[in-house]
């Protein structure tokens, strides 16, 4: 004998108007088909947009959505809530009563202990601080934990690889302009960027630990009463918490929007975020500038990206992008998990690899590009009058005010464009270029060099701990260690820049035109329009939030 078909029970009120419906089908002649009648008839009624769509054109459609619109405002009217929400409230109900029935807890099961917990963290008044406070922590860990290693990775690419690749090049009497090609335009512009590889690395652990622990869903949880003052709610909040990572991923991720306003909106926020790619930025400038407060400045960052986007949305809202009908914020909170650390290594392994293969692309392009230009018109003896330093000092005067109005600063926005990751990529080049180059000195044999990276990353690696071991209060092992030996392009930064014109270096950064693969993916999505649009009004706010933070820090003193 074979068994009856599950069919869950909505409730009699819910149950009668999709018996209603189905009935309205036979006696209209409409064929609900290829999707079965009962499953179609509730779908109409939560007003489910995509099978809506699906039914425009057909015969009779017209007919069957006005009753099914019909009966849902009777029961919105009856219950006080949308159906969508009343048939979400009893397969959750069925869910728990047959968990009930098969699963044994302790005392203390999962689903409390998560409750207890999220009573602290989605707290109304707490949980907005604990969100700002673990993402500092984060930032922090980031930099102290990894910046042990940015000194040795700097060493091994300026020392035995950039050593290596001379030698080689040597031995094939290469020219000089080819050895100046591959060194100071390969190595130094992508080295510059791979240097940083460490940080990104601490970055995507420490992400994939509150993802995978369930807390990046409270956070869009928390944000869901921020949200609302720019017409979105929490669930837009995740893309942009994507954009943490890339902003290209974020962007093709509104698709889980309902709303196209909604889609546009969370797309125009989104770039806003303090993607990978700036990261590099904030840790040269940071580490260079601003030694022990570079966490600080970096966390800085992130929260000035987050308050941004949230001015900016509200302005959309109440002008180009008013909000439409209020829809109701879902959002599934999953239990708290212990991640493992496999996984942990998996997900930061594929970002990082994500990273690295664009600096093996886009980047080592934009390096070549670079190179040539500046040491076109061929011989060319100052890097300001080649073809890229004419360029980059025609429109230097436009970043005169905000405190950094030379030719160099310049030329590496322009190159930024391309990929966040090529400033420092051009900065490598053109405040260090060739100056490292090793002259007369006698350069360490192979065995001395292969012995100073073995050495110089266990050092790396027992710096790290004990920094990762000192976070914990009460606790100091680091003691007097010395501070870092400068980069050659930190000390060029250094002497370069005040802090504040590199704070507002940084602000310009963080909110100036999305690179082109971030436009391209806006352009796909919603056309060219709103790509122009992300483009102009970026660039317009970083110039204004970087004049106001330099003019107005030296009206205060700080320059």
């Amino acid at each position: 004998m074979t068994a009856a078909p599950f069919r869950l029970d909505y409730g009699p009120d819910l149950e009668a108007e999709i018996a209603r419906l189905e009935a309205f089908f036979v006696a209209h002649d409409f064929d609900p088909r290829p999707a079965p009648a009962r499953w179609l008839a509730l779908k109409l009624l939560e007003g489910e947009r995509d099978v809506l769509d699906s039914l425009k054109g057909r015969p009779g459609a017209e007919a069957v959505l006005a009753l099914a619109n019909e009966r849902a405002a009777h029961l919105r009217l009856v219950y006080g809530e949308d159906v969508d929400l009343m048939a979400a409230d009893r397969r959750f109900g069925f869910v728990s009563g047959v968990t009930r029935q098969v699963v044994q807890r302790g005392a203390l099961n999962r689903f409390d202990l998560t409750r207890s917990i999220d009573d602290v963290l989605t707290h109304r008044w707490l949980g907005l601080p604990i969100f700002f406070a673990v993402m500092y922590v984060v930032f922090r860990l980031v930099i102290d934990v990894s910046a042990p290693y940015l000194d040795w990775v700097d060493g091994v690419i300026n020392g035995p690889i950039a050593h290596a690749a001379g030698s080689l090049l040597d031995l094939a009497a290469a020219p000089e302009w080819v050895r100046a090609l591959l060194v100071d335009g390969v190595i130094g512009g992508v080295g510059g960027v791979l240097t940083f590889v460490p940080g990104l690395m601490m970055l995507f652990f420490f992400l994939a630990l509150l993802e995978d622990s369930g807390y990046l869903s409270r956070a869009a949880f928390v944000m869901d009463r921020f949200m609302r003052v720019i017409g979105l709610h929490g669930k837009s909040f995740i893309p942009m918490v994507l954009g943490i990572g890339c902003a290209v991923p974020a962007i093709y991720a509104t698709r889980t929007l309902s709303s196209r306003r909604d889609r546009i909106l969370t797309a125009l926020l989104t770039p806003l975020m303090s993607c990978s790619a700036r990261l590099p930025v904030y840790v040269v400038f940071g580490l260079a500038l601003f030694g022990s407060q570079a966490g600080t400045v970096i966390w800085l960052m992130y929260a000035i990206g987050i308050v941004v986007a949230l001015l900016a949305g509200a302005v959309f809202t109440r002008t180009i992008l008013k909000p439409d009908q209020a829809s109701a914020f879902v959002l599934e909170l999953p239990p708290y998990r212990r991640p493992t650390l496999r996984g942990l290594l998996i997900h930061m392994w594929e970002r990082v690899s994500e990273f690295v293969s664009k600096a093996g692309t886009t980047i080592l392009g934009a390096s070549l590009l670079l190179w040539l230009l500046l040491n076109l018109p061929w011989g060319v003896a100052d890097q300001r009058d080649s073809y890229y330093g004419q360029v980059a000092q025609a429109i230097s005067p436009v970043f005169a005010p905000l405190g950094f109005g030379d030719w160099q600063t310049s030329g590496a926005l322009i190159s930024g464009f391309a990929a966040k990751e090529v400033v420092v990529a051009t900065f490598s080049q053109v405040m260090v270029g060739g100056e490292a180059e090793a002259g007369d000195a006698v350069l360490p044999t192979p065995a001395e060099e292969l012995w100073g990276v073995v050495m110089g990353f266990g050092q790396a690696t027992w710096d790290a701990a004990r920094t990762l071991v000192s976070i914990v209060p009460g606790v100091d092992l680091l003691g007097t260690t010395p501070e870092p030996e400068d980069t050659a392009l930190s000390a060029a930064l250094r002497a370069h820049y005040t802090p504040l014109a590199a704070f507002a270096l940084l602000v310009f950064v963080l909110l100036y035109v999305p690179c082109m693969a971030t436009l391209g993916a806006i352009k796909h999505e919603f056309g060219w329009k709103w790509a122009a649009t992300s483009a102009v009004y970026q660039t317009a706010l970083a110039w204004g939030a970087a004049l106001l933070v330099f003019q107005g820090g030296r009206l205060l003193g700080m320059g």
